[in-house]
């Protein structure tokens, strides 16, 4: 396996931030109510993991050991600004609803540790290929936790839609169970917290399975012919 195919399975599976690392959970659980919430946080994420493990490769043989640490988080701090204010700008009521979520990126030990463990010490290829799959494996779960919690918790997805699409996504939101009354605590922090539990659960089931199926294709595969 080549190192951009290891690179895609780390960061969509095997090494999967939200479900692995098990990092950045207080954004994770905190805005996570609806999808749009979730995708909003999530496409944040990934501008600011591939542009921040883009630059740290490029400067990595410019920054000294003992400074990189610091250097890392104000290079992470300047891009999650830049995205904050075009949030502000350009999406106004999703950055009002996401507040201070935004800004707290900057303290993601994911982003820092994807800047420490890979960007410093690979070219700005693997980087880029690193922070984009780490960053799409952290919105997926936010993705499948806000359908995950905004279906049981109010009987819809994509509410809100316009909040990020525009005006004319106002038609988006999918009615999935009519006169639904809700299941409140679905929206509240103890909703996220057994649902990321159940999706982390349901990961370690299905690794536990195709742990098992390995070996049996081993054995087919070297099972002496006879006759």
């Amino acid at each position: 396996m080549n190192i951009y195919s290891q690179i895609i399975k780390d960061g969509l599976w095997k090494n999967n931030p939200a479900l692995v690392q098990l990092l950045g959970l207080c954004p994770l659980l905190a805005v996570t109510n609806t999808v749009i919430n979730g995708l909003g946080l999530g496409l944040a994420t990934i501008l600011t993991l591939v542009a921040s493990n883009g630059l740290v490769s490029l400067l990595r043989h410019q920054i000294p050991d003992e400074a990189r640490l610091p250097v890392f988080v104000m290079i992470i701090a300047s891009i999650v600004t830049v995205i904050e204010l075009s949030m502000n700008a350009w999406f106004h009521e999703l950055y009002l609803i996401l507040g201070i979520f935004i800004p707290l990126i900057v303290t993601n030990c994911s982003i820092i540790g994807r800047a420490e463990a890979f960007a410093a010490r690979n070219p700005v290829g693997p980087a880029l290929l690193d922070g984009l799959m780490m960053g799409l494996g952290f919105t997926a779960i936010l993705v499948l936790l806000g359908g995950m919690r905004e279906l049981i918790g109010q009987g819809t997805l994509f509410s809100q839609a316009y909040l990020m699409f525009g005006e004319a996504a106002r038609g988006f939101s999918i009615v999935v169970l009519e006169d639904y009354r809700g299941f409140l605590m679905a929206l509240l922090p103890p909703g996220a917290f057994i649902g990321l539990g159940l999706i982390v659960a349901l990961k370690n089931l299905i690794d536990e399975k195709l742990a098992t199926r390995q070996p049996k294709a081993v054995e087919a595969t070297t099972e002496p012919v006879t006759g």
